[in-house]
C-alpha cells in the first residue's frame, strides 16, 4: 500500500497517510479517530469562548451554565449545554443538582482538565469540622476529586446537622454561632490541599469583604453575585477589580425569573427597549445582549435554561459589543435588586450596597 509520514498535530505524532488511488484498510485506527475528535472539538470550543484569568493563575470560561432550580431537568440540560459546549457548570449543595451534574459530566465523555466546575458550601456546613465534609459529598456526587471554585454560599451560619434549613417549632430557622471568617480559613486548607482550586464567596457586602480580607490569608478568587443591567453596582464592581477578585453574575437577566416575588409585578429586564435596540443592531436577542454586557466588563455569567434551544442561544451571548453599546446598557441602573433573603435568612444582606 503506497503511503507517506505525516506529522499530526491533532494527535501530537506522525501517522502514515494513503498516496491518492492506492486502497487499503484507514490507516487511522477507531481510537485516533476519537482522539482527533475530542482534540479539535476542545479547540473549537476554546477559540469561542472568552477566558478570564482568576487571582490563582486558573481561567474561567466568561459565560457558564447555571444549575439552580428544575433539580429533575439538569442531567439532561447539562448533557445538552455540555455537547452544546459549555465549560463553565455552576451548581450547589443546596440545589440539590451536583448528582445531576455529575452524571452528565460522565455521559458526555468531556475530560475533567477541559471543565470548570463551580460549587457551594450550604449555610448548615460553616462549623469548620464540617467544611471539608460538606466538600467531600459534593466531589462523591460530582465524580471529581476537585472543584475549580469552593464558593461560600451565604455568610450567614445556620444550625449544624443535616438539615438544610433547621428550623424551631414557630418555623424560624435557627442561627448558627460560626462566624464566617472561621469558615473561610478552613476553605483555606481545601485550597492548600488541591481538593479545591480556587475559593471564594457568594452574597457579601461590601464590610464583609473588607472584615474577610482582614483577618485571613487568601484573598477570595472569586465573588459570585446578582448583577444586571438594572443592577449594575459599578462602584462595589469596581471594589473587586481594584484587588484582583473576579466577579460572577448569577441572575444575569434580572426579574426574568418568576421565582423572584419582587419585580414581578413591573416590565421584564429582558422588554427594556435599550437591550432590543442594541441586539437588532447586532442581529442577538435581548438576552444574549445583556450576557454580553456581563462579559464586556470582565465578569463571567451565567445563564439557566432546561430548553435546549434557549440553552444554545445563550452560548451566543458571547460576542463583542461597541463601547458605545455598553455605556448605554450601564445607563440602564436602576439599582433593583431581586433576590434578598434577609428576613427569612435572619441576616441583614448588602446592607451596604446598591438595591438595598
Amino acid at each position: 500500500m503506497a503511503s507517506r509520514l505525516h506529522w499530526d498535530p491533532a494527535l501530537g505524532r506522525t501517522r502514515q497517510l494513503r498516496e491518492a488511488g492506492s486502497r487499503g484498510p484507514p490507516i487511522l485506527s477507531s481510537r485516533e479517530n476519537a482522539v482527533i475528535h475530542r482534540k479539535l472539538m476542545s479547540i473549537r470550543w476554546s477559540s469561542r469562548t472568552t477566558q478570564f484569568k482568576l487571582n490563582t493563575g486558573a481561567d474561567i470560561p466568561a459565560l457558564g451554565f447555571g444549575t439552580w432550580q428544575d433539580k429533575e431537568a439538569q442531567e439532561d440540560a447539562v448533557t445538552i449545554a455540555l455537547a452544546t459546549g459549555y465549560r463553565h457548570i455552576d451548581t450547589a449543595r443546596v440545589y440539590g443538582t451536583e448528582a445531576a451534574v455529575g452524571a452528565a459530566i460522565k455521559k458526555s465523555g468531556v475530560p475533567r482538565s477541559e471543565l470548570f466546575i463551580t460549587t457551594k458550601l450550604w449555610n448548615n456546613s460553616h462549623h469548620p469540622d464540617d467544611v471539608e465534609p460538606a466538600l467531600d459529598a459534593s466531589l462523591k456526587d460530582l465524580g471529581t476529586d476537585y472543584v475549580d471554585l469552593y464558593l461560600m454560599h451565604w455568610p450567614v451560619a445556620w444550625a449544624r446537622g443535616e438539615q438544610l434549613r433547621p428550623k424551631d417549632e414557630n418555623g424560624k430557622l435557627i442561627l448558627g454561632d460560626t462566624d464566617y471568617i472561621d469558615t473561610y480559613k478552613a476553605m483555606e486548607k481545601l485550597y492548600k490541599s488541591g481538593k479545591a482550586k480556587a475559593i471564594g464567596v457568594s452574597n457579601f457586602s461590601r464590610a464583609e469583604m473588607v472584615r474577610l480580607m482582614q483577618n485571613t490569608r487568601v484573598v477570595p478568587a472569586a465573588h459570585q453575585l446578582e448583577l444586571h443591567p438594572w443592577l449594575s453596582q459599578p462602584a462595589f464592581d469596581n471594589f473587586h477589580r481594584n484587588r484582583n477578585i473576579h466577579v460572577t453574575q448569577y441572575s444575569p437577566f434580572g426579574n426574568s425569573n418568576p421565582v423572584y416575588t419582587k419585580g414581578q409585578e413591573m416590565p421584564k429586564l429582558l422588554d427594556d427597549p435599550t437591550l432590543k435596540k442594541i441586539g437588532e443592531k447586532h442581529g442577538k436577542t435581548p438576552a444574549q445582549v445583556a450576557l454580553a454586557w456581563g462579559i464586556a466588563h470582565g465578569r463571567s455569567v451565567i445563564p439557566k435554561s432546561k430548553t435546549k434551544e434557549r440553552i444554545q442561544a445563550n452560548l451566543e451571548g458571547d460576542f463583542k459589543l461597541d463601547e458605545d453599546d455598553v455605556k448605554k446598557i450601564d445607563e440602564m441602573n436602576k439599582r433593583l435588586r431581586f433576590n434578598d433573603p434577609s428576613q427569612n435568612f435572619r441576616w441583614e444582606f448588602y446592607s451596604d450596597l446598591d438595591g438595598k
